[in-house]
């Protein structure tokens, strides 16, 4: 598997994790196991080619919700894919449907809906994503990325504890902690796969 992995630009970040592209390399009537772990975020993806099997056969543009758990997925030998990590407030500032409703799934997403251009031309999602997100401010629970504690996250932003988590509920469809949990988890994984 060839699997390439760009982070976005400063001003980006807040909204988009990173943009990917994986080539699995082999042979159509090849399948290929494949560990997804629980990352925090929403991932817009479009299939190039071949075949990818999540509990069910995906279409070509697909969204996957936040991840609770460990997932396999199946992918034909000739399978290529695009895709973009996106924070779940950005999935919504898309239009994106609420978190909370394909948790652990995924849904198809219109070929010819306004998602659909941000992953039309191969090399163009920075461009794409730069121009969605133009003029956004940055939204009150971006930081949450970089704090451990939720009271932390309120005095960051200048909200009350409250106010900061009713804002992550509706935005992950969880608590604070738990999606702080998640991002921790995240970490690890990242940590272990870099050989720390």
């Amino acid at each position: 598997m060839d699997y390439c992995e760009t982070p976005p630009p400063p001003g980006l970040d807040d909204f988009v994790a990173a943009i990917w592209m994986l080539d699995v390399g082999g042979e159509p009537g090849d399948w290929v196991d494949h560990r997804a772990v629980p990352d925090g975020c929403i991932e817009l993806i479009r299939r190039h080619a071949g075949r990818s099997i999540w509990r069910t056969e995906q279409p070509p543009l697909f969204v996957t919700g936040l991840a609770l758990c460990p997932a396999v997925l199946r992918f034909s030998g000739d399978a290529r894919f695009t895709g973009i990590r996106l924070w779940p407030w950005a999935w919504h500032a898309l239009g994106g449907d609420r978190c909370a409703g394909f948790t652990d799934d995924w849904r198809a997403v219109a070929e010819d809906g306004p998602l659909s251009t941000l992953l039309n031309d191969a090399g163009a999602q920075l461009t794409r994503l730069a121009a969605a997100f133009a003029g956004r401010p940055q939204h009150p629970i971006a930081a949450i990325r970089h704090i451990d504690r939720t009271g932390a996250l309120a005095r960051h932003s200048g909200l009350s504890t409250r106010q900061v988590q009713r804002i992550v509920a509706h935005e992950t469809g969880m608590s604070p902690r738990s999606y702080l949990r998640l991002l921790r988890f995240r970490e690890a994984v990242a940590a272990v796969q870099g050989g720390a």
